[in-house]
């Protein structure tokens, strides 16, 4: 068959296969992740069916979901919110880091995968999936409850985290020197500050250049300057998702809102695809040798979630159920993850082995986090037992 032909096929049934199982996900009140990527691993390498000619459209398109998934969270804030978010949850995010990054480095180095491969399996466990958690909020109607502005700042700071960690990972894989390292870093962090500056000063600015009432004109404004962001941020060893990321900060008010109108149908096409491209180079017969371990280390970071979840929302002077309702909800791992995973497996410096136990580990916190984050409240309700009215002074809402 015509290899354009082929391609087309399979890049259709693909597609048409990615929707059915987003609607088999919504019944079941689920995230998609979880069944894109095992539909990737049906249909990968060393699958039922081998959509070879899937993979290098894949790849590209894979790249602009990224783009795309960090372009649409860096619209979801402003300069000053990141800056206030920042300030009121440094110590959570610290905390955050320090409890996650670690389990994750520290089986790297147990499985023998050395330092690069433990920088992947930190940033892997480090960061909660901010689609999921967001999602899992909105679903259960806790938009409004006290400890959700204290989920919302440790994302944020995680974000923030992301755009320092990311351009340290790329030039760690690409094998720089130290010096090298410390340079890439420089710019990453001039970048960010000079980005932050522009955008609490002169954000309007940037607003009114992609501006558009014409949905078209609008729509190929946002995304070319995004792509070409992530480009030009690419060739100056800065992450092209973190350029992405800064771009979306820049953008505020009613032109964000509605630039996440308009890409959020790419944004959902594209992230799909990557999701599956990651599941379609990965080789399943790989995934049970790590199972185990994925287990093992998904309960472990489960929990270390739960500990900076619940500290922080004690902090805020929030009651039980809330802090455990913070902490359960920020254990999902998801898109990010698999980014990093995936940065690392394209530059070729892991192995298969630690893309098939990012794949199980993420596969099981993307499933655990949103149950964890539905029945928690019940199973603390049991443990605590029945409980007799308090006086008013006693009471702390939550």
């Amino acid at each position: 068959m015509d290899p354009l032909a082929l391609a087309l096929i399979e890049l259709g049934a693909v597609v048409f296969a990615l929707g059915l199982l987003a609607r088999l996900a919504g019944r079941i009140g689920m995230s998609p992740i979880p069944l894109y990527l095992l539909g990737g691993l049906v249909f990968g390498a060393g699958g039922v069916v081998d959509l070879a000619g899937m993979r290098e459209f894949g790849h590209l398109a894979g790249e602009i979901g990224v783009i795309l998934l960090l372009l649409m969270l860096g619209l979801e804030y402003t300069a000053q919110e990141l800056v206030t978010g920042l300030r009121g949850s440094w110590q959570a995010g610290v905390m955050d880091l320090v409890l996650n990054f670690v389990p994750g480095a520290a089986l790297a180095y147990m499985l023998g995968w050395g330092g690069v491969g433990a920088l992947v399996m930190g940033g892997i466990t480090y960061i909660s999936s901010s689609g999921i958690v967001a999602k899992v909020i909105t679903d259960l109607g806790r938009l409004g409850n006290r400890e959700t502005p204290t989920i919302l700042s440790i994302l944020v700071f995680e974000d923030l985290a992301m755009a320092v960690f990311l351009p340290i990972l790329t030039t760690v894989l690409a094998g720089v020197s130290f010096l090298g390292g410390l340079q890439a870093l420089g710019i990453s962090l001039l970048v960010v500050t000079v980005v932050l500056l522009l955008a609490l000063r002169h954000g309007h600015h940037v607003s009114k250049a992609v501006h558009s009432e014409n949905s078209e004109v609008f729509l190929l404004n946002v995304l070319g300057l995004a792509l070409l962001v992530a480009g030009l941020a690419s060739a100056m060893q800065v992450s092209a998702a973190v350029g992405a990321f800064m771009l979306g900060i820049a953008i505020s008010g009613t032109t964000a809102q509605n630039a996440s109108l308009v890409l959020e149908p790419l944004r959902d096409l594209f992230a799909a695809i990557f999701f599956v491209s990651f599941g379609l180079n990965t080789d399943p017969s790989t995934i049970p040798p790590v199972l185990g371990w994925a287990l093992a280390l998904a309960l472990v970071t489960a929990g270390t979630k739960v500990a900076t979840g619940w500290w922080a929302a004690a902090r805020a002077g929030i009651a039980v159920h809330g802090r455990a309702r913070a902490g359960a909800a920020l254990i999902a791992r998801g898109e990010f993850s698999i980014v990093i995973a995936g940065l690392a497996v394209a530059s070729g410096a892991v192995g298969g082995e630690l893309a098939a136990f990012a794949t199980a580990y993420v596969l099981i916190m993307a499933v655990l986090g949103p149950l964890a984050a539905r029945y928690v409240e019940p199973v603390v309700r049991a443990l605590r037992g029945p409980r007799g009215p308090q006086p008013a002074s006693a009471r702390v809402p939550f």
